[in-house]
């Protein structure tokens, strides 16, 4: 297999979703979307966090979602809810989006540009100290 590098694996991943904006995930997450933040709790601290988004890890996401695992959160493991993922920056969530897509997830996607752009946005956010 010929080697590809992060920003293919990005383009791909991000060929697949129908990516939104920080406001339309807003409108999103009021019509019943779940928002799930997988930044680590530091920069959660640090930065604050959406009201009503669900905490859930980037190295736990996709056993929390896939209600196969074994492991699953049953309020989170819905595959036929809409699933937006928030990170820092709209990088990691990208990829991670895409594999949640691949477990069954036909809604997922993720937030352009990450909590960063919604902060930037002047939406809703709570907390924070930098």
């Amino acid at each position: 297999m010929a080697r590809r590098t992060v920003d293919e694996l990005l383009e791909e991943a991000r060929s697949g979703l129908h990516r939104l904006q920080p406001a339309a995930a807003l409108a999103a997450m009021e019509a019943g979307a779940l928002l799930v933040d997988t930044r680590c709790e530091d920069l959660r601290e640090a930065d604050g966090v959406v009201p009503g988004s669900v905490h859930v890890p980037l190295s736990v996401l996709y056993w929390r979602l896939d209600p196969s695992s074994g492991h699953d959160d049953p309020a989170l493991s819905d595959l036929d809810r809409q699933v937006i993922l928030l990170c820092a920056h709209g990088y990691s969530s990208s990829l991670a989006a895409a594999t949640l897509r691949a477990l069954g997830f036909e809604q997922a996607t993720d937030v352009i540009g990450g909590f960063e752009a919604w902060r930037d946005a002047n939406l809703p956010f709570d907390g924070g100290s930098s």
